[in-house]
């Protein structure tokens, strides 16, 4: 490979390292915090920060920190939407099967975003619009995916969100959080039972081995999802991460 070549591979390679780690901070950072996170030096910084300012995937706020632009939220989206039209047929099966909504959704930030939905033909169902933004503590799927954190990184995002409890049974505390978590990694599957619409319980799981952590969930009144049900859906349900995990890889 030419010279040029293998630079302008290594410069495309640095700004979407520094994109991520604005991200994984949380949406900004500081000139400085990105330096000691990057080993790039800070004049490389800075001048790739300008390069992504002038062209909008950067942006920098009145106190001269740095965050993420307007315009990842328009690839944010197309994307999103590709990928939960290629997920269809999964959460449709996961429907057909359970009889139940099943969602697909993603990490966006500190939070979770439902990027697609298969609807129960039961009158009385659970449905959550999709691209709507959700906190991670709250919710089946934003578990599944906390659970494949760390601790540490776990209680980063909560001290950037807070817990905000939607309902009298949501998790309040970290701790509480962390025993929640730990026991999901256990058992392999997430459980919102009323944390985020009271009368409504959900399961989830985390779909392996995916670029951005993503996680599928099957919900619905819990005269329906009851104990029976969880039998019924946890094996369905590791099926259907595992194809939707091999679909990803496959495109």
């Amino acid at each position: 490979m030419p010279a040029s070549a293998s630079d302008g591979v290594k410069s495309v390679t640095r700004v979407f390292d520094l994109l991520e780690l604005i991200a994984d901070a949380g949406g900004d950072v500081t000139l400085s915090e990105l330096s000691a996170s990057a080993e790039l030096p800070l004049p490389t910084i800075h001048r790739l920060l300008r390069t992504l300012v002038s062209l909008g995937y950067a942006r920098q706020l009145a106190n001269r920190r740095y965050a993420l632009g307007p315009r990842l939220v328009r690839l944010g989206e197309a994307a999103n939407r590709k990928f939960g039209r290629i997920a269809m047929p999964q959460l449709k099966d996961l429907v057909e099967r359970l009889g139940e909504t099943s969602n697909l959704a993603t990490i966006d930030g500190d939070r979770v975003i439902y990027v697609s939905q298969a609807p129960s033909p039961h009158a009385m169902r659970m449905f959550t619009e999709v691209g709507r933004r959700s906190y991670l503590h709250s919710t089946g799927v934003g578990k599944a995916i906390l659970a494949q954190m760390s601790d540490d990184a776990v209680r980063d995002i909560i001290s950037r969100t807070g817990m905000p409890r939607d309902t009298e049974h949501s998790l309040g505390t970290i701790d509480a959080l962390l025993a929640d978590l730990a026991l999901t990694r256990e058992r392999g599957y997430a459980i919102d039972d009323g944390e985020q619409e009271i009368g409504v319980r959900c399961y989830a799981m985390a779909v392996p081995d995916m670029p951005t952590l993503t996680a599928v969930s099957v919900s619905g009144p819990v005269a329906r999802v009851d104990e029976g049900f969880a039998e019924r859906a946890i094996p369905v349900l590791r099926e259907v991460v595992a194809e939707i995990s091999a679909l990803s890889s496959a495109t």
